[in-house]
C-alpha cells in the first residue's frame, strides 16, 4: 500500500541529491552576490539528464512523468540548491508534448535532451497587462511563410541563456474574434541569430538571483512552422502549461519547507543558550512543528495534482491550490528558520537569509495568492468573478 506520494522516487532523489552535493551554499552565495547564472550546475543537470526527465524516450528523454519532475524540482530545493535557473524547461515541455507537431518535436527535442538546446523561456507576462494574460498586446503577423512579430514582454526570466522561447501572441485583433480566449497562438521561436538583432533583452536586477528580464521584438521573422498547434487556440495550450508549471514550483515551495524545518531544527538542536539547547523551549519547537505539518498538508495536494495532470487532465483548481498552499508552507518554514536563527539567520553564511529572499518569490510569482484565491470562489463556489470584466 502505498503510504506517500512519492513513494518509489528514493533512486530519483538519490541521483538528483548527489548532483546537489556538488554544489554547496558557498557556490550559491557566490552566485547570488553577483548576481549571476548557475551555468555549471545546470549543465551538470543537464549532463546527468535531469532535465530531460518528460522528454519521451524515443526522442533521447527518460519518458517521466509530471508527478517525477515534481520530485526531481523538490529534491533540488530540499538540498538547498535553486532549480528557478532551469524549471522553465520542466513546465514548458507540456506545451510541446501535447501540442507541438512531430517535425518540431523531431528536430528540437533530441537536441534538448543531448543538452545541446536549452528551452527555458516562457514569454508571456507584458507590462501593460500583467495577470491579465488576454490584454497582452504582442503582435505575429501572418507574411507568407512567416509571421512578424512585434511587442514586448516582461519578467521572462532566462531568457538570456535559452535557445528556445514559448512565446504566446496575438494573431488575430481582438475586435475581430467573438472570445476573448480566442486569436492567440503561441510559437515555439529559435532565438539564435534574432538576439542582438531583432530581439533585444535586458536584465531586471531582483531582490534575489533570478536572471529574469524583459525582451522586445521588433518585427522578428519568424518561419510558419514555429507556430505550435492551431492558430488561435494558443490560450488553451497556455492554460495547460500554467497548470503544469504551477504544480512543479509547488513542488519546490515543498523542497524549500523541508530545508527551512531541517535546518531550524537542527540549529535548535545545536544552539546553547543558558546552558540548555533553545530547541528545548516550545517558543522555538512549535513554530517549526506547526511549519512541518503544513509542509505535508501542501505536498499532498501538490502530488494530488501531478497525478491529476499525468492522467492527462488539466486539474486548474488543484494545481492553484497547490501552488498556493506550498507556498505558503515554505514562506511560513522560512519565517520559522529565520526566527530560530535569530541574529545569526541574517549572516550570509548560514543561508537561511537566501534562501528566504527566495522563498518570498513565491507569494506573487508564477501568480499571486490573491488571483488563485479569486480563481477557487469564482470555478469552485460559483461566486461573481471580484475583478475585469465578467
Amino acid at each position: 500500500m502505498t503510504v506517500h506520494p512519492t513513494e518509489g522516487y528514493d533512486d530519483l532523489r538519490a541521483g538528483v541529491a548527489a548532483v546537489c552535493a556538488g554544489f554547496p551554499g558557498s557556490y550559491w552565495r557566490d552566485l547570488d552576490a553577483r548576481r549571476a547564472y548557475p551555468e555549471e550546475f545546470v549543465s551538470a543537470l543537464m549532463r546527468e539528464g535531469w532535465l530531460a526527465a518528460m522528454i519521451p524516450e524515443e526522442y533521447g528523454g527518460s519518458g517521466l512523468k509530471l508527478t517525477a519532475a515534481a520530485v526531481i524540482l523538490e529534491e533540488i530545493h530540499r538540498q538547498g540548491c535553486n532549480a528557478a535557473a532551469c524549471h522553465a524547461q520542466m513546465y514548458t515541455m507540456g506545451t510541446v508534448l501535447r501540442h507541438g507537431s512531430e517535425a518540431q518535436k523531431q528536430k528540437y527535442l533530441p537536441e534538448i535532451a543531448a543538452g545541446r538546446l536549452r528551452l527555458q523561456a516562457f514569454g508571456v507576462t507584458e507590462p501593460t497587462s500583467g495577470t491579465d494574460t488576454l490584454s497582452l498586446q504582442t503582435i505575429a503577423r501572418r507574411d507568407g511563410d512567416s509571421y512578424v512579430i512585434n511587442g514586448q514582454k516582461i519578467w521572462t526570466s532566462r531568457a538570456e541563456h535559452s535557445d528556445l522561447m514559448v512565446l504566446l501572441a496575438r494573431t488575430t485583433p481582438r475586435d475581430e474574434v467573438a472570445s476573448r480566449t480566442e486569436g492567440l497562438s503561441v510559437f515555439l521561436v529559435d532565438l539564435r541569430g534574432l538576439v542582438g538583432k531583432s530581439i533585444t533583452i535586458r536584465p531586471i536586477r531582483t531582490m534575489m538571483n533570478h536572471a529574469t528580464t524583459e525582451v522586445f521584438f521588433e518585427n522578428v521573422r519568424i518561419p510558419a512552422d514555429a507556430l505550435v498547434g492551431e492558430e488561435g487556440k494558443g490560450f488553451r495550450y497556455i492554460l495547460s502549461g500554467m497548470n503544469a508549471e504551477r504544480i512543479l514550483i509547488a513542488a519546490e515551495c515543498i523542497g524549500d519547507a523541508k530545508w527551512f524545518v531541517d535546518k531550524g531544527a537542527a540549529y535548535a538542536r545545536e544552539r546553547q543558550v543558558f546552558g540548555t539547547p533553545i530547541g528545548k523551549n516550545q517558543g522555538v519547537q512549535f513554530p517549526l512543528a506547526r511549519a512541518y505539518a503544513h509542509m505535508m498538508a501542501a505536498e499532498a495536494i501538490v502530488y494530488r495534482a501531478a497525478g491529476l495532470y499525468d492522467a492527462g487532465h488539466n486539474p486548474g483548481v488543484e494545481a492553484n491550490a497547490a501552488k498556493m498552499l506550498a507556498a505558503d508552507a515554505s514562506w511560513e518554514a522560512a519565517e520559522a528558520c529565520l526566527q530560530t536563527h535569530g541574529g545569526f539567520g541574517f549572516a550570509e553564511e548560514y543561508d537561511v537569509e537566501r534562501k528566504f529572499r527566495e522563498a518570498r518569490l513565491y507569494q506573487v510569482a508564477p501568480i499571486s495568492t490573491n488571483m488563485i484565491l479569486c480563481y477557487i470562489a469564482e470555478q469552485v463556489l460559483g461566486l461573481p468573478k471580484s475583478y475585469g470584466r465578467a
